[in-house]
């Protein structure tokens, strides 16, 4: 099938690594034209690298602090023209109420709460006043799935899914569409590192991380790939699926059903 994406151009932040990377090489393995965004220069450049060994056009890459109104602004100075914005740069920390500071809740939600929706009020804007293009929101199963030791994420991913809806409500009026994404965990570096670190104290060598994931905490016995969120926010941002806009999908196996 033809996803008719080849020659749009892609912004994806957070494209450094895990999720955002590998959306960012779905879509160069598509035929579009991939910018990838993160903070530091230096991972960005091993990233480009990788997607570039599969991509049609060769991917820009721009390192600035999305945490931050001035990095938004240089973001969208630098990249007005995108046919498809991937907001995914964020990690919010865990935590009980009682665990996490103030400070904790204004760093996470600047950069993943507040960094989402002003890229959406800056992008939105211009995709309106051109009368195309699609916004994608990679938030998190944290807003669905609530629990009290992720309080923090909990309230800013249900912030999101809100924002999302609500925004993609109103952009069909200007043949714009807004729709969000909610991973459950996913096997990134993140995780296989924290799995490598557990085999490492627990087993003694850091290889048999993998002897430590219990099918039965995951559906389908085992965790989600990045791979497979990507081949979904491909799939969703075709125009073959134009009719697609305020709708945030839970890609989780199941797993908010299974207690």
């Amino acid at each position: 099938m033809d996803l008719q994406i080849a020659g749009k151009h892609v912004v994806v932040t957070g494209a450094s690594k895990g999720i955002g990377l590998a959306i960012a090489k779905e879509f160069a393995a598509e035929g579009a034209r991939v910018t990838l965004v993160s903070r530091t220069r230096e991972p960005l450049i091993d990233a480009q690298s990788q997607v570039a060994a599969n991509a049609a056009h060769d991917p820009d890459i721009l390192a600035c602090d999305l945490s931050s109104d001035e990095g938004r602004a240089a973001l969208f100075a630098a990249q007005s023209d995108a046919d498809v914005l991937v907001n995914n740069a964020g990690a919010i920390k865990a935590g009980r109420l009682a665990d996490l500071e103030m400070e904790d809740w204004r760093t996470g939600w600047e950069l993943k709460v507040f960094g989402y929706i002003h890229l959406c009020k800056l992008f939105a804007a211009a995709m309106t006043a051109r009368g195309s293009g699609t916004i994608i929101n990679i938030i998190g199963m944290g807003g669905r799935a609530v629990r009290p030791n992720y309080i923090c994420g909990a309230a800013g991913n249900a912030a999101l899914i809100g924002f999302t809806s609500a925004l993609g409500a109103e952009t069909p009026n200007t043949n714009v569409r807004v729709f969000g994404i909610n991973p459950s965990p996913t096997l990134t570096d993140r995780m296989t590192t924290m799995f490598r670190t557990r085999a490492k104290e627990e087993l003694g060598d850091p290889d048999r991380w993998e002897e430590l994931v219990n099918p039965d905490a995951f559906p389908f016995g085992r965790p989600k790939n990045p791979d497979e969120v990507a081949a979904l926010a491909v799939m969703l941002a075709s125009p073959r699926v134009h009719y697609l806009s305020g709708t945030v999908v839970d890609i989780d196996g199941g797993g908010q059903w299974r207690g």
